[in-house]
């Protein structure tokens, strides 16, 4: 699909009901600002948004707050935190900026914090000892975000981001890495774009059940382009069929949001407005069909 074929789709009145569970990750409209991607949420009847740290630091926290409550929006999610595998002061450094990531989201009043664990470091081939590291972490980490009132939600990436982004590569192994915590402490992400290739997802989806902390989704295009992290398309444009994994996540007893998040140079490029009125279309067409 392009940016013409989605600006022909027919809009979705922003009082439909079956949007009651959408959200819009910031990053899905990039050239917009925190306030802006709230305005453009409020104006289509997107009643939920999942925020980043960067523009929101940029915009401020508080200043953020009170245009999310101001427009009667909720924060779906904030992203990120993570990149716990580093060593020695940067891995201090790391505990330290994801505990203000936790007291960020708490302010936010979002229920979950979004965890890119990391891949390996600079040089290293010590797979093991990074996944131990991002244990450790974890550990340290958990009982912070129980207190303030957030969870951490442990996103297992695609296989082709092992190595620079995520040492966790599976729902099993989130889950594995997850058990040992309080579930309002720790949970997993299932998004579609880095999940629906694994056989095993589906017995994963269901062992998860109350941990499961976010549903975002997004398609995932082939040929890949050359910036692998922009492979990610609107719904309906690749290879994900999309309403399996809504009903598993629900049968799974997940009552949260269905969060949509694109990383793609096309979708970024096209008016926000265009972008929002695909995403709600497609949303009710190929997520919520059953």
């Amino acid at each position: 699909m392009t940016p013409l074929e989605w600006r022909s789709a027919p809009d979705v009145p922003a009082d439909d009901p079956r949007l009651s569970r959408l959200s819009l990750n910031q990053k899905t409209t990039d050239s917009w600002s925190v306030r802006e991607a709230i305005e453009g949420c409020a104006r289509a009847g997107i009643p939920s948004i999942g925020l980043w740290r960067e523009p929101v630091a940029e915009m401020g926290v508080k200043a953020a707050v009170r245009a999310v409550a101001d427009a009667g929006l909720r924060v779906s999610s904030l992203c990120r935190g993570g990149f716990l595998t580093a060593e020695g002061q940067q891995g201090q450094a790391a505990l330290d900026d994801n505990r203000r990531a936790i007291d960020e989201a708490a302010d936010l009043g979002t229920p979950c914090l979004v965890m890119v664990v990391g891949g390996l470091p600079y040089g290293s081939r010590d797979l093991q000892g990074a996944r131990q590291r991002v244990a450790d972490a974890v550990a340290e980490l958990a009982p912070y975000a129980g207190e303030r009132g957030v969870r951490l939600a442990l996103e297992p990436l695609h296989p082709m981001y092992c190595a620079d982004r995520a040492v966790l590569s599976t729902l099993a192994q989130a889950l594995d890495l997850a058990e040992p915590f309080p579930t309002e402490q720790v949970g997993v992400v299932v998004d579609t774009f880095h999940v629906w290739w694994d056989p095993d997802v589906w017995r994963q989806i269901a062992r998860a059940g109350a941990r499961i902390a976010s549903f975002q989704v997004c398609d995932f295009l082939t040929p890949l382009p050359a910036d692998v992290l922009l492979g990610r398309g609107m719904m309906g444009d690749g290879h994900i069929e999309f309403a399996p994994f809504h009903r598993a996540v629900r049968g799974a007893g997940y009552a949260g949001d269905t969060e949509v998040e694109i990383f793609n140079a096309d979708v970024w490029a096209t008016d926000p407005e265009i972008v929002l009125t695909a995403i709600k279309r497609r949303y009710v067409d190929l997520v919520l069909l059953d």
